[in-house]
């Protein structure tokens, strides 16, 4: 039996690097030789045991790059043996009302890789070949990995409709909020990027973020009304969770303002829905991505957006369970960290 290593939560707060079997690809599936997986929220939320969805022991991971070793048979979709590939990690059914017009993401029967089927930050993985995505050849593995929160990103923004020269307010300065805003720039917008943490918002000027604004230490509609001169922002993007934020959006958003909801809170929001009806408000969510890799690998090989000036640290597979603690404990140290799972894979 070949085998290799993996990254497996028994429970929560119980993470281990294992050794288990090679899988095999199956018909419409190909085996990937796994050059590099990224860490997300996500996996520090089933590592914490607060994803209600996860169910124990699983394998973790859905940022996965790599190259193909092998393939099953039927449809291959154009993936050939040797082709370097970023990992769509949402599997869904293609027969469900949302799969029947393209809002795949939506599928009644949806599988996220790591919370609702094992996941790949391992050595091998195998997936569907129509769920893999050619990648550019300046891009490394890393870079590619980084491809699949940008997605998050930029489904939050196209959900909003974005238009160049608008105002974008984006709430929570971690990875997915301070690529959101990277993207409304690069879309010729005006990004306004919302936290409560100095450090992050500091980082985010850095990066080129127009406008940032500390809420502790001033009122968010005030500054958004002085930056827009009084119109308030065309698109909210909410990439918190938290309550208080999701009901600050009402109040950030312009009249016939658009509200993208991409957080995911813990519990449910109360909102006033007189002033949704007086401003004429579009509220909706935006839940993971659908068909945004081809945009996002090339957003990242062309530095229109360049995911490496988040990246803080990248790992080995050994080291995987050490720095997933320690992200859970400190979580501010941290904006994106990737595991190096094979340094020689060309």
């Amino acid at each position: 039996m070949a085998t290799m290593k993996a990254i497996r939560l028994a429970q929560p707060f119980d993470i281990t690097c294992v050794t288990t079997e090679i899988p095999h690809p199956r018909e419409n599936e190909a085996l990937i030789k796994i050059g590099a997986a990224g860490i997300c929220g996500s996996d520090i939320g089933a590592f914490r045991g607060t994803n209600s969805l996860i169910r124990y022991p699983r394998l973790i991971g859905h940022e996965l790059a790599g190259k193909v070793v092998a393939l099953g048979p039927g449809d291959t979709h154009g993936i050939k043996v040797g082709d370097r590939v970023v990992v769509d990690p949402y599997r869904y059914c293609g027969a469900c009302y949302p799969c029947s017009i393209g809002r795949t993401n939506c599928c009644e029967h949806l599988q996220v890789l790591g919370v609702h089927v094992d996941g790949g930050m391992a050595e091998y993985f195998a997936h569907p070949t129509n769920l893999l995505v050619r990648i550019p050849d300046e891009l490394s593995y890393v870079q590619a990995a980084m491809a699949e929160p940008l997605t998050i990103s930029l489904h939050g923004i196209h959900r909003g409709r974005l238009q160049a020269g608008e105002y974008c307010a984006v709430i929570g300065a971690g990875p997915i909020g301070l690529v959101a805003g990277l993207v409304a720039q690069g879309y010729k917008a005006h990004a306004i990027l919302i936290d409560i943490v100095q450090e992050r918002l500091d980082f985010a000027r850095r990066l080129g973020i127009e406008h940032v604004v500390n809420s502790t230490k001033e009122d968010p509609s005030e500054a958004i009304r002085a930056i827009t001169g009084g119109t308030m922002a065309q698109q909210v993007l909410e990439c918190s969770g938290a309550n208080v934020a999701i009901r600050n959006t009402l109040d950030y958003a312009s009249n016939a303002g658009r509200i993208v909801l991409t957080g995911w809170p813990k519990r449910e929001t109360s909102l006033p829905t007189d002033m949704i009806t007086k401003k004429e408000l579009d509220i909706c969510g935006a839940r993971t991505s659908a068909g945004e890799f081809q945009e996002a690998l090339e957003l990242i090989r062309t530095k229109q957006v360049d995911m490496t000036r988040i990246l803080t640290e990248t790992v080995d597979l050994d080291q995987a369970p050490r720095i997933i603690q320690d992200i859970e404990r400190r979580p501010d140290k941290y904006m994106k960290v990737v595991i190096l799972v094979d340094e020689s894979l060309s």
